[in-house]
């Protein structure tokens, strides 16, 4: 089974208890079974865990989430996951604070993420304007900015809104793929220049996950004076490559599939 971003990746911990990641609502992965609540959108329909009905661009997995903003719901219509299990329980650090989401919509719309600790105690959510319409796109937030905060301590729940905005119609939201630790994806600038190729989490410190969209038949990664310290022919779209061996540091993650290569830049770092 090819899960875009996503196969065969499981657990991954990070402070406190463990942090689910990432959420792939496949059957084999973790947000399908989760408990979602849906909150402020008039009927509050459920969130629907469906077969992908666009299984194409950047997301081809094989299931996804559904969530029906009513034109009569609040703007800050939303689902969250429970307290006290489904996401577990984690604080925000360099390693997980990025989040990465992919939403297909049929408007221009802010989506909202936000943290939340079994107190209440709220990140307050960031909110992300996608920029296509009928297409799959991948957004990322930045909670930095917050480390430390008491709201960024012992988080157990997350909370989305797909769709903040006044509506005058019903608008179906698909959502899928959050990932807790990619900041290649911003820090970098890597992201704007090619969307389809990921690396998490990054900072790394022992194993780093790389996917794309196209088959990757090779896998370089080099140190900032351009000596090759690893190289593998993976020849599927998803690996994970030990980097424990490697010296904290900065390096260059080199990928290609015979006609095209993407590098991204990789952060090793250990405490």
């Amino acid at each position: 089974m090819h899960k875009l971003l996503l196969a065969g990746l499981t657990l991954i911990n990070f402070t406190l208890c463990a942090q689910i990641n990432p959420v792939d609502f496949e059957s084999d992965g973790h947000g399908a079974d989760w408990t979602w609540t849906v909150f402020e959108n008039e009927t509050n329909p459920e969130v629907l865990i469906i077969p992908n009905p666009f299984p194409e661009g950047i997301n081809t997995s094989e299931t996804v989430a559904e969530f029906k903003a009513l034109q009569g719901g609040a703007p800050f219509a939303g689902c969250e996951t429970m307290h006290g299990s489904d996401v577990g329980t984690f604080s925000l650090s360099p390693s997980n604070a990025f989040v990465s989401i992919m939403v297909y919509k049929p408007v221009i719309s802010d989506v909202g993420f936000k943290f939340v600790t079994p107190a209440g105690a709220s990140t307050g959510e960031i909110k992300i304007a996608n920029t296509l319409i009928n297409q799959w796109e991948r957004l990322v937030f930045d909670f930095t900015g917050i480390i430390g905060e008491p709201s960024s301590n012992g988080i157990d729940q997350i909370v989305i809104f797909p769709d903040f905005q006044n509506r005058n119609s019903t608008n179906v939201i698909y959502f899928d793929n959050i990932i807790f630790g990619d900041s290649s994806l911003l820090a970098t600038g890597e992201f704007n220049q090619n969307p389809q190729t990921v690396i998490w989490p990054n900072p790394a410190t022992q194993t780093i996950n790389l996917s794309a969209s196209v088959i990757i038949e090779h896998v370089i990664i080099q140190d900032v004076l351009g000596r090759t310290l690893f190289t593998e022919q993976p020849m599927k779209h998803t690996t994970a490559v030990d980097v424990s061996l490697l010296p904290e540091g900065f390096y260059s993650v080199h990928m290609s599939n015979g006609t095209q290569q993407f590098t991204q830049k990789l952060v090793i770092q250990r405490r």
